[in-house]
C-alpha cells in the first residue's frame, strides 16, 4: 500500500497522521500542543516527534503539510505565522523533501482544509464553497470551479482581516475591528480579562478559580452556556463579526456553501444563530447561500494534507 504523511502546523497546535492512499481511516495519528514560548525550531523538533510517532519506521510515498500561516504553495515557502515567532521565509517544503526523501505540498492550513472538506467532507456535492477556520486566527480557503483558488499571490481568503467595525478594537495586523480581531478564540479571551478587571463575569471567574490568565475561548463558550451575560456578550459578538464578514462575501464572490470549522465554531447554537441572520442580514436577498459546519471537524487541515499528498502522486 501506498503510504501519506499529512502534517497540520497550527498555531497552538502540531499534529501528524499517516494514512494508505485512497484510505480514509488512520493508521496512526498524534497531537500536541505548542509550548507557551513556541518558535519555528520548537515546532519543527515536536513535529520530528510526532513524524517519528506515527511512521514507525515505515516511509512514505509523499507528504502533505497545512500551516496555520501564509505559504507561498508554488515553492512550498511559509512566509510567515501571526502566531509564532520565527518561521519567516522558512523553505518548509524543502527541509521535508531532504529530511525524508520524497516529495511534499505545503499550503495555508485554511486553503489545506477547504480542499479536505471539498473532497471528502461537507462540500463533496457543490463546485464552489468557501472554507473558513475560526480558532487561534481566522482565515480562509477558497474551492473555485472544483479547483483551489489562492489568488495572485497566494494570499486569497484572508477573511480575518476583512474590517467589520472601523472604530472597533485593534487587531494584531494594526486595523480597527477585522474579523479575526471580534472573533478568535485568543482575542474573546483578552477581552473577557479586561473587562473581568471591571468587576461581572462571575461565571467565568469561577471556571478559572479566580486566576484570569486561563481563560481561554472555550472558558468563554462554556460560561455562556451556562448563562453568563459577559460572555454571551462576548460570543454574540464574535459570531456577529464573522457573520457581517461572510454576508459580505456572498455579496462579493457568491459560493454556494460556507464550511465553518475550528476551535469557535464549537460555541454552541446561539453563536450559530448570530452567524445565520447577520449573514443572511448583510448579504443581499438575492444572494443564495448555505453556512454549514465542517464535517471532518478539527481533522479538515489533516484531510486536506492528505488530498495535497495524493495529487503527487497523480
Amino acid at each position: 500500500m501506498t503510504l501519506i504523511l499529512a502534517l497540520d502546523f497550527g498555531g497552538t497546535k502540531l499534529a501528524a497522521a499517516v494514512v494508505n492512499a485512497g484510505a480514509r481511516e488512520w493508521l496512526g495519528y498524534d497531537r500536541s500542543l505548542s509550548p507557551a514560548a513556541s518558535n519555528a525550531s520548537t515546532d519543527l523538533k515536536i513535529m520530528r516527534s510526532l513524524i517519528k510517532s506515527v511512521l514507525q519506521d515505515r516511509k512514505p510515498a509523499a507528504i502533505g503539510v497545512s500551516f496555520g500561516g501564509p505559504v507561498n504553495a508554488t515553492t512550498g515557502t511559509v512566509r510567515l505565522s501571526h502566531h509564532v515567532c520565527g518561521w519567516e521565509n522558512i523553505p518548509l517544503q524543502q527541509l521535508l523533501e531532504q529530511e525524508y526523501g520524497v516529495p511534499a505540498s505545503v499550503d495555508n492550513d485554511a486553503n489545506v482544509a477547504a480542499l479536505g472538506e471539498f473532497r471528502y467532507g461537507a462540500g463533496k456535492s457543490h463546485n464552489n464553497l468557501f472554507y473558513i477556520t475560526v480558532s487561534t486566527g481566522v482565515g480562509g480557503g477558497w474551492i473555485l470551479d472544483g479547483k483551489p483558488w489562492r489568488g495572485a499571490e497566494g494570499m486569497a481568503g484572508e477573511i480575518g482581516h476583512m474590517v467589520v467595525d472601523p472604530t472597533g478594537p485593534i487587531c494584531l495586523c494594526g486595523k480597527r475591528g477585522c474579523v479575526e480581531r471580534l472573533a478568535s478564540g485568543p482575542y474573546m479571551a483578552e477581552d473577557a480579562r479586561e473587562e473581568l478587571q471591571r468587576g461581572g463575569g462571575e461565571v467565568i471567574r469561577n471556571l478559572v478559580g479566580g486566576n484570569l490568565e486561563l481563560i481561554t475561548g472555550k472558558v468563554v463558550s462554556e460560561a455562556a452556556a451556562q448563562g453568563d451575560e459577559l460572555a454571551q456578550e462576548l460570543l454574540e459578538r464574535s459570531a456577529w463579526g464573522l457573520g457581517v464578514g461572510i454576508g459580505n462575501v456572498a455579496n462579493l464572490i457568491n459560493p454556494q456553501l460556507f464550511v465553518l470549522g475550528g476551535s469557535v465554531t464549537k460555541a454552541g447554537e446561539r453563536w450559530w444563530k448570530v452567524i445565520h441572520k447577520t449573514a443572511r442580514k448583510t448579504a443581499l436577498p438575492e444572494v443564495n447561500f448555505e453556512i454549514v459546519p465542517a464535517a471532518l471537524g478539527d481533522d479538515a487541515p489533516l484531510w486536506g494534507a492528505v488530498a495535497l499528498a495524493e495529487d503527487l502522486l497523480q
